[in-house]
């Protein structure tokens, strides 16, 4: 396998195990977020946005140092990872999924929102316990949610460059990933290789573009006006 070919598969890999867990993290704390009448539900919710304006290296930076072989968050990861996490697809994982968590978290809060008291009032009165509500009643009307918050995860995953490098590196098959494999090429004067890689992330960032917005004008036309 060369290595253009094993940065693709090692990118997808890591997109698509990160857009799993986010889905399963990012659900329950957008449900909260946007359910809860707690007054520091704001106060959480920026430190879950903050990703969106912190700079890549700063995050990276900290992660780095947070888990650390050093440090208690370090020495717990290697306990539970069976090595350390910089420098690993494991540690690439971790980064990616406090990165991108922003990009599940606020649309499915948008979408859950969105719902409104009423269903779930209805479903209470037909005896529907609280997971029957969020099951049968949230999910099915957050689907437009659910979508965009998947496709943007995965495609924030793929183009992710800053915390990578910091959390990391450059090792082929490891840690290697799309963005970092052009930045060696450009760094090797190696312009082809970087033109096919680079070209290809602008078709696969326009199709994200085109996807998320289709999507949501069918899931807009399928539920109709009002």
């Amino acid at each position: 396998m060369d290595a253009m070919t094993q940065a693709i598969q090692l990118t997808v890999t890591l997109a698509l195990v990160t857009t799993g867990i986010l889905m399963l993290v990012g659900t329950p704390i957008a449900w909260w977020l946007a359910r809860s009448k707690a007054w520091w539900k704001e106060i959480l919710g920026a430190v879950v946005t903050l990703p969106l304006v912190l700079p890549p290296t700063v995050l990276g930076f900290y992660l780095l140092i947070a888990f650390g072989p050093n440090s208690p968050l370090g020495q717990a990861a290697t306990a539970v990872f069976g090595q350390a996490l910089p420098f690993s697809f494991e540690g690439l994982v971790v980064a990616s999924v406090i990165y991108s968590l922003p990009f599940a978290v606020q649309p499915l809060r948008n979408a859950f929102e969105a719902i409104g008291d009423r269903p779930l009032e209805v479903a209470a009165t037909l005896r529907a316990s609280p997971l029957d509500r969020f099951v049968t009643v949230a999910i099915p009307l957050a689907r437009g949610g659910f979508l965009t918050g998947a496709v943007l995860s995965f495609a924030h995953t793929v183009g992710e460059f800053g915390v990578v490098l910091m959390i990391g590196g450059s090792i082929p098959g490891e840690t290697k990933v799309l963005s970092i494999a052009i930045y060696d090429y450009v760094e090797t004067l190696q312009w082809g290789k970087a033109h096919i890689l680079a070209g290809g992330m602008v078709v696969f960032s326009f199709l994200v573009i085109l996807t998320v917005g289709l999507a949501g004008k069918r899931l807009d036309w399928r539920r109709g006006p009002g």
